[in-house]
């Protein structure tokens, strides 16, 4: 069953051009290395809260590996870590959290993991959510990727011809939003969602070129990192951050860091990595979980955290920033 972030791995630590870097051990204190160890081949973080509870799973899909859902929380040891899977699934993924403590994820009842579908548990209630629209299939590909604090989650379903298409569920009412496609996509993703009801994702256009967006209230914005083939919006706070994943141009995965309101980008790498990260998910406080791949070729769980303001200071004086570019347009 593979997770729709897609992405994985980690270099070292850049931002954008004319940032000036903090020491390099500074940097390095502010990443941590989480991972479950019913299987340290693979694990990945995908929300976390402001309380510190992080969304993931670990097991990479493969033939003795299924993925499996948990939550883990501070100070993120072995004895921190809770299982969370559906109900007589063979596969599960957790994928957003919010604030009062509801999940979110998508699960699959075979091990190929060819059709999933969206979950919530609420308090260790669990319900299956999967958009009406989506084609019986088989496969039937449905997935909630997040969630917020009033109960409002995002996700995704697969129509008939492959393209995804992006939807909201009310947790309360059980009610969908009508389909969320980005005017210029062929495909649409939506994969997180904050307080105020904004949406970010990703969307593929009719060249097959992948490009972040942020849609409020139905006016999309495209934002494409500077200098990347593609790029994916992953995780959306209250505090007008993003975070996600762009591609270089020559192939690497590199974590970003979007300021809305200044149109400013941050990449991020860890430095355990050996080429690509990804980041998921970012919460108020600043803290960001995601992925990268070690130098033995295991996928592990990382949480970084902003430092200090003081430990900021020589990195936010030397950043120029590169600003986004953007197409808006209303849906």
């Amino acid at each position: 069953m593979q997770h729709k972030r897609g992405g994985i791995a980690a270099a070292l630590i850049t931002l954008t051009a004319g940032a000036v870097l903090a020491p390099a051990m500074a940097w390095a204190d502010t990443f941590q290395t989480i991972d479950n160890t019913a299987d340290p081949t693979f694990n990945q973080l995908l929300g976390i809260n402001n309380s510190g509870t992080i969304a993931g799973y670990f097991g990479s899909g493969a033939l003795g590996h299924p993925n499996q859902g948990y939550t883990v929380t501070p100070p993120y040891a072995q004895a921190n870590f809770t299982a969370e899977n559906f109900p007589s699934s063979v596969q599960t993924q957790v994928t957003g959290i919010n604030n009062i403590g509801t999940t979110v994820g998508f699960w699959s009842n075979s091990a190929a993991g060819t059709s999933n579908f969206g979950f919530v548990d609420s308090g260790g209630r669990f319900t299956n959510v999967n958009d009406p629209l989506t084609p019986a299939g088989p496969p039937s590909v449905n997935q909630l990727l997040g969630v917020n604090d009033h109960n409002v989650a995002v996700g995704f379903y697969n129509g008939a011809t492959g393209n995804s298409h992006g939807y909201t569920y009310n947790i309360a009412s059980g009610t969908f939003s009508a389909s969320i496609n980005d005017p210029l996509g062929v495909s649409t993703t939506t994969a997180a969602i904050n307080n105020a009801g904004q949406l970010a994702g990703f969307y593929v256009d009719a060249n097959n070129v992948t490009h972040g967006f942020l849609d409020n209230g139905g006016v999309f914005t495209t934002y494409d990192a500077p200098g990347a083939t593609a790029t994916m919006l992953l995780g959306l706070n209250n505090e007008g951050e993003a975070v996600g994943v762009e591609t270089t141009p020559s192939g690497l995965s590199e974590g970003l860091i979007l300021n809305i309101a200044s149109d400013t980008w941050s990449v991020v790498n860890d430095p355990n990595g050996i080429g690509t990260t990804t980041l998921n998910g970012i919460n108020d406080q600043g803290q960001i979980v995601g992925f990268y791949v070690d130098a033995a070729g295991n996928t592990d769980g990382l949480l970084m955290t902003v430092p200090e303001p003081a430990s900021l200071l020589l990195l936010v004086s030397g950043i120029t920033g590169l600003a986004a570019f953007r197409r808006t347009r209303r849906g």
